[in-house]
């Protein structure tokens, strides 16, 4: 077989010659053949499937380090450990879109001034409702933090203290690293926990826009101009079967798998991340799922329109117990007002 110079071998494979000789300093697509005495590199065509695959890999960005596994593994093996990667690439992708939004929402609301100084009435409450023998869920609210948490697992109560204590102990100052310092602190706090974890949703409050770290099915609701509006997604398998247009979203409550979590602070795993503005009369709510599962929105809507915060908390704790108390029961509402 006649073997193909380093130019030949270039051109049928479409990679540089400087590629090839770095690709064979590396192990990673050897020459068949070097001459001892000039140093020429010579191909054997049957080595340009594999040139040309790590053409298409280097295309697509794969560092060099997995390429070398992957042209090693069966084909089989080898088209799962593309596909791998390239879900992680997607994942981080969708990382880096959603940081680059709240990067945009943070930079536009850096630039509009606000006329009206602004306060905030805020009440807490939870329980351990009707049904469970003890309450792990953990809520705290203050001047600029308001966090709820619902624990589960063994160490579950200790969990979604240790989430909602790690972001109550961040300085509020820059949001955007108030933001980041308080999901990686609530990821680290529960670290260690063997088979436990927490959800986490918090609200951190600076000048005209607030921080939302969230993560899991509790939820952040905002009532505003007499509507209200569910500010967080769940983290659920139900939740991406509606979203994949797979369950109508009045089939969720019935479904059997709706507890069933697809993100959760186990460790490891941080939240994600949202800025938004605020204006005076904005009234949040922030809820575990022992209240909005059993709460329909008409009745959340009416009690956060008519209720001062600690007279809204009482009165949600108090219907969600009415209506069976199947679960812990956390909320937190907040309230903006014009000063």
């Amino acid at each position: 077989m006649e073997l193909l110079t380093i130019g030949e071998f270039a051109r049928a494979s479409r990679l540089s010659a400087k590629a090839l000789r770095l690709y064979d300093e590396l192990g990673l697509l050897r020459p068949a053949v070097v001459d001892p005495f000039n140093g020429y590199r010579r191909y054997s065509p049957d080595q340009l499937e594999t040139a040309r695959v790590v053409a298409w890999l280097r295309r697509i960005g794969m560092p060099l380090a997995e390429i070398r596994a992957v042209v090693a593994m069966p084909g089989d093996q080898a088209a799962e450990a593309v596909a791998g990667y390239w879900r992680q690439v997607e994942a981080d992708t969708d990382d880096k879109r959603q940081l680059a939004a709240v990067l945009v929402e943070y930079l536009s609301g850096k630039g509009v001034a606000v006329s009206t100084s602004l306060a905030v009435k805020y009440a807490v409450r939870t329980d351990r409702g009707l049904v469970r023998s003890a309450n792990q869920d953990f809520a705290f609210a203050g001047e600029k933090v308001f966090a709820v948490a619902d624990g589960f697992g063994h160490h579950g109560t200790r969990a979604s203290r240790a989430a909602v204590e790690a972001v109550r102990q961040v300085a509020v100052g820059d949001l955007l690293n108030a933001m980041d310092d308080a999901a990686r602190s609530a990821s680290e706090a529960v670290q260690g926990l063997d088979d436990s974890g927490t959800t986490l949703t918090a609200l951190i409050w600076e000048g005209s826009q607030l921080g939302l770290v969230h993560i899991g099915d509790s939820r952040a609701y905002l009532l505003r101009d007499g509507e209200l509006f569910q500010i967080t997604h769940d983290d659920t398998v139900v939740q991406s079967m509606v979203d994949e247009g797979k369950l109508m979203p009045e089939e969720v409550a019935s479904h059997p798998r709706r507890a069933i979590l697809l993100k959760a602070l186990t460790g490891g795993v941080s939240p994600g991340v949202q800025v938004r503005d605020v204006q005076a009369g904005d009234r949040y709510l922030l809820s575990s799922d022992g209240l909005h599962t059993v709460l329909d929105l008409g009745t959340i809507r009416r009690v956060l329109a008519d209720e001062e915060p600690q007279e809204a908390v009482d009165r949600l704790v108090r219907l969600a117990n009415e209506a069976g108390g199947p679960d812990n029961i956390s909320c937190v509402v907040a309230h903006l007002i014009a000063q």
